[in-house]
Formats: structure tokens, C-alpha cells, sequence
């Protein structure tokens, strides 16, 4: 399954993370990171290695494949906790990836949504947003420009 195909590679990532959430809040911070990605599995998955020099500390990605379900479910974790978070799954349609979960922020449930778009050989976007109401509103809350290393 090529849909992380362009992820392939070393990127420098410009990030904007919204300071907090859930409280009218549009103050947003901004910092570097670096991606290392490769595939597992044929190309059924992939994983990455998040480094952000300026928080000292480090993350991973794992993608995999649902050969079944015909989608992906990606998890997440960091150097903070050394968890695997829960997943977020969906697909690509025309070139953009939807893929939505559930999760908690300070205790509460909420929805997780992740979108990858504007993939090009050489740059991608990917916007993470959170909602406290089921999906119905959502505020967007990290952004992730990434061009290729």
C-alpha cells in the first residue's frame, strides 16, 4: 500500500502547536524537528523517528496497514512517557489522509483528528485538531510543515 510512500526519507519539520486547549487559546508556539522515516512490512508500514531539539526530547510514529479493513491506524508515542498512545485510523481519498480516534486531555475524553495533505515529493502538511464535543466542533491545535532534508 503506497499511502506512505512520500513519508519515506529525512525531513525538516516546521512546527506551530497551540499553547493550550479548549480554552479560546491562540497563542501558538513554534519550534524545529527533524523526521527520519522508513517502511516496515513491504510497504504495509512505516515508522518514524521525531527528534525537537529544543524540547529535549524525541518521538515515534508507527503506521500500519489494515490489509482487511482496507485502512491505517497510526499510533504515537514520546520520549516523555515511553507509551504507545491509541490510534487514529482512516485512508487516503484524492490525495489527502483523514484519520480520527479517541484519546483523553487532562482526563477528559475527546476525539482526535489527523490530516496529511499538500503531498508533494518534496513537502507535506499534516494538522492535528481535537474536539471535546464528539466530533461536532473542532479546534486545530499542532501543524506540521515538513520539506524534504
Amino acid at each position: 500500500m503506497p499511502d506512505f510512500d512520500f513519508a519515506i526519507g529525512t525531513w525538516n519539520v516546521a512546527n506551530r502547536h497551540l499553547k493550550t486547549v479548549f480554552n479560546g487559546c491562540d497563542d501558538w508556539v513554534t519550534y524545529p524537528s527533524t523526521v527520519t522515516c522508513w517502511a516496515i512490512f513491504d510497504g504495509h508500514g512505516t515508522m518514524d523517528e521525531v527528534i525537537f531539539p529544543t524540547w529535549d526530547r524525541r518521538a515515534m510514529t508507527l503506521r500500519l496497514f489494515d490489509q482487511e479493513r482496507k485502512e491505517w491506524s497510526i499510533y504515537w508515542a514520546d520520549s516523555r512517557t515511553g507509551q504507545l498512545g491509541p490510534p487514529v485510523t482512516g485512508t487516503f481519498t484524492d490525495g489527502r489522509g483523514d484519520f480520527y480516534g479517541d484519546d483523553t486531555v487532562d482526563g477528559k475524553p475527546i476525539r482526535v483528528h489527523f490530516v496529511w495533505s499538500a503531498i508533494t515529493p518534496t513537502s507535506a502538511r499534516w494538522e492535528q485538531e481535537f474536539s471535546e464535543d464528539g466530533g461536532r466542533t473542532w479546534e486545530s491545535n499542532w501543524v506540521m510543515e515538513f520539506t524534504r532534508a
